[in-house]
């Protein structure tokens, strides 16, 4: 059975990632982010967990729209939230903080039964790949072409 199997975005949807608020972040600000974050929004000038409050109302919507989806017999699996208030680095910059992974289409593109990750150009969305990785590494293990050597 192909796990992964998505060539259009119309046909009827059976599987799908919903994203995940647990451990999420004002990202700290940084030269990418700076342009999109207005003055009076609450985040310029501070970073860090998001509140308590705000983590609740967002884990009610999304569990809404999880009970929505089971309910049209769409499967549902959920990332698993690493611990973005790190810092972070590569050898080109750093970073004081990480976002969260609440929208999984923004780093995982899927082309056929391919699941490509890619890292976003904002340094706090940089290694937000990794709360998706389980997932991947699950479909991967799950996929009996790729067991017998068929896949690529």
């Amino acid at each position: 059975m192909t796990i992964v199997n998505s060539w259009n975005e119309w046909d009827p949807l059976k599987h799908v990632i919903v994203g995940a608020v647990e451990n999420a972040n004002i990202p700290p600000m940084e030269p990418a982010l700076e342009p999109k974050i207005s003055k009076d929004s609450g985040m310029a000038g501070s970073y860090g967990p998001r509140s308590k409050e705000s983590i609740d109302k967002a884990n009610i919507q999304l569990e809404n729209f999880v009970k929505i989806l089971n309910s049209l017999n769409i499967k549902v699996d959920r990332p698993t939230p690493i611990d973005f208030s790190k810092s972070i680095e590569t050898p080109d910059w750093s970073n004081d903080g990480m976002f969260g992974c609440m929208p999984p289409r923004d780093v995982i593109l899927t082309v056929g039964n391919e699941m490509l990750e890619a890292p976003m150009s904002y340094r706090c969305r940089w290694f937000e790949y990794l709360a998706y990785r389980p997932l991947l590494e699950k479909y991967y293990s799950e996929d009996k072409k790729y067991e017998m050597g068929v896949g690529t």
